[in-house]
Formats: structure tokens, C-alpha cells, sequence
């Protein structure tokens, strides 16, 4: 089994796609755990704000397999692959993690996910979840990073929503 954390953005019927892109990791993943959502401004465009969390579980799927199941997971909730990186998104679910796994960023790398520095709205949800797990590079626990990071942790609003029931191991 490996240890994965994915982090999950929408600004297209974002409620909507965000609570159920949950209940289906929850329904495949069954010991989930999951950040709060946040609100958090587009980045790179100007458009509709964007719903984030960020979701972990064990999973026996291999790495390839894995990313094939959240493409998939995207195509079902109406995610089109453009090739433009800074647009308007039904659903966007990013393999930040997969145990220690170190690769280079490219079409079949990226781990641990840039975007773990780089933004916000995936770093501080990540440290929710999993303070204590260290990035596999620096070697630094997520709250550690979190907590000096120079990421502007004011430009996420927690939002509470309707369909919105954490999941967490335990429930």
C-alpha cells in the first residue's frame, strides 16, 4: 500500500464537483482524510474564485494507475484538456504525494508536486492533514513548511458547504 495525497481545485460548478469528486475518492479510498475547502482566487487569470482541499488516503494502485484513475475522474466531471495551464476548470486533481516518491517534473514526474511550494491553496491544506509527514526532498515536515512559509495563508477563506461532510478514517 502506498500513502498518496491529491489535492482537488474547481471554479466550474465548483461546490458541486468538489463534493463529488470526494464521495468518489471516499467510495474507491475508503480510509480518506480530507482538509477543509477553501476559497482562494484564480491564479495566472482572471476568473471565478476556486474551491481547494486536499485529500489523502492508502492506496494498492500503482503510481501509472493511480494518475489514469484521476484523469479519468476529471473526464467524468466534464474536465477538457486544453493544454492551457491557466483557465477555467470543472475539476483539477493533482497527485501532490506518493510515499517518498521522487520525480522530476515532465509528463510522467512531478513529485513531490511543485505546486506544494508554489501556492497556498495546496501547501496549507496539505499541512492540515498531514503536518507531520516530511517532504521527500527537504526533508522538512508539512507544518514546518507551512509555517515559515512566505505563502499568503489570508488569501483563503474556509467555506463551509452544504453537501460538505469531512471525510476522515474514523468515520
Amino acid at each position: 500500500m502506498a500513502q498518496a495525497y491529491v489535492s482537488l481545485g474547481s471554479n466550474v460548478r465548483a461546490e458541486a464537483n468538489i463534493c463529488s469528486a470526494t464521495r468518489c475518492l471516499q467510495a474507491r479510498f475508503k480510509k480518506l482524510i480530507s482538509s477543509d475547502i477553501y476559497q482562494s482566487p484564480a491564479e495566472g487569470f482572471d476568473g471565478e474564485p476556486f474551491l481547494n482541499s486536499v485529500v489523502g488516503f492508502e492506496t494498492d494502485l500503482d503510481l501509472a494507475d493511480l494518475r489514469a484513475f484521476l484523469r479519468t475522474l476529471e473526464a467524468v466531471h466534464g474536465r477538457k484538456r486544453n493544454g492551457d495551464k491557466f483557465a477555467p476548470r470543472t475539476l483539477d486533481l493533482d497527485l501532490l504525494l506518493y510515499d517518498d516518491v521522487v520525480l522530476p517534473p515532465g509528463p510522467d514526474g512531478n513529485l513531490p508536486h511543485t505546486d506544494i511550494l508554489k501556492y497556498p491553496f495546496v501547501l496549507y491544506p496539505l499541512a492540515e492533514i498531514a503536518g507531520e509527514y516530511r517532504h521527500p526532498v527537504l526533508k522538512r515536515s508539512f507544518s514546518q513548511i507551512a509555517r515559515h512559509s512566505r505563502l499568503l495563508r489570508n488569501r483563503l477563506i474556509m467555506v463551509d458547504l452544504d453537501c460538505w461532510k469531512r471525510p476522515h478514517p474514523d468515520a
